[in-house]
């Protein structure tokens, strides 16, 4: 289908503006997803902890999967059931609302572990909590 081809191009468009811009940069994050009608999120930071929260509306728990793709990318699965028994699909006038299967990655502003991540789904909104990878900074420098 056209819009399938269209959504796969825009994918492909975002993957490539975010390797080539710096690191911390959100255009990709911010205008991939709202060209595509995906799911809206903010990232932020707070002390030790980045934070993820999504918005997913007409969405039940469990059609929702995340998973952690490497230290700064969390991938947000969605299989959402349709809303009609019928055999075909109507012939809608308009259709915004998502339906099927959709995915987002989610770009970090610091590489994140696992290990200890929380995530709740409350009132169509998902909140995932990462701490951040602790990183020794500066160069122990041997003294001869």
């Amino acid at each position: 289908m056209l819009w399938n081809e269209l959504d796969e191009m825009l994918a492909e468009w975002e993957d490539r503006v975010h390797s080539t811009m710096a690191t911390g940069t959100s255009l990709p994050a911010v205008v991939g997803p709202a060209l595509r009608g995906e799911c809206r999120v903010d990232v932020w930071e707070e002390d030790e902890e980045v934070i993820i929260a999504a918005d997913l509306p007409g969405v039940e728990k469990p059609e929702v999967s995340i998973r952690l793709v490497d230290p700064q990318i969390l991938e947000i699965r969605i299989e959402k059931k349709v809303d009609y028994e019928e055999k075909e699909e109507p012939d809608y006038y308009v259709r915004e609302r998502i339906a099927g299967n959709m995915q987002r990655r989610v770009y970090l502003p610091s590489e994140v572990v696992d290990e200890g991540a929380t995530a709740t789904f409350r009132n169509g909104v998902l909140e995932v909590r990462f701490k951040k990878l602790a990183r020794e900074t500066g160069t122990v420098i041997p003294i001869e």
